[in-house]
């Protein structure tokens, strides 16, 4: 739904026609990033709402407004906030139909990783797709092991 939405906008008859984004890798980010801001947007929001649960009623007896606070309330909720950019990252890496939609596949411009796994595994070329889900696989374990790492990194050096 996301990749006709974005397709249709930047399409030469809709509203950014103009600008001649679509099977761009800038019209793979627009749909990306429609993709994963709801999501990012609503984790965060639910994580700062819980830390102003339970810490508000203090910053307020110190008389700090809800803005002021956020830098504390960032703060005290990175580890969370750590999972929800994982979150987002982790729908952004599996995403397929929008980024085919909006950027076309084109080889060595818009073919990203999930495209070339769909477009090899329909060609029959099943070990190159495997191998390619391998090192997706790979690089989103190690960014969820480094983002891991640093949380805890952070927490240890936060507590000491």
């Amino acid at each position: 739904m996301v990749g006709l939405f974005v397709y249709i906008l930047l399409s030469r008859s809709g509203p950014l026609g103009v600008f001649g984004l679509l099977f761009t890798p800038t019209a793979m980010v627009i749909a990306q990033t429609f993709l994963i801001t709801p999501i990012v947007v609503a984790l965060s929001r639910q994580h700062l709402q819980q830390e102003w649960d339970r810490v508000g009623e203090q910053l307020c007896s110190f008389n700090i407004s809800r803005i002021r606070a956020m830098p504390t309330l960032f703060w005290e909720t990175r580890a969370a906030l750590a999972t929800v950019v994982l979150a987002g990252f982790g729908r952004a890496i599996a995403e397929i139909g929008a980024v085919m939609i909006v950027g076309g596949n084109i080889d060595h411009l818009t073919r990203v990783m999930t495209t070339a796994i769909a477009l090899e595994t329909s060609k029959g070329n099943l070990e190159l797709a495997m191998a390619l889900g391998v090192v997706l696989l790979t690089l989103a374990l190690l960014v969820n092991a480094g983002v891991h790492w640093l949380t805890h990194w952070s927490a240890r050096r936060g507590a000491g």
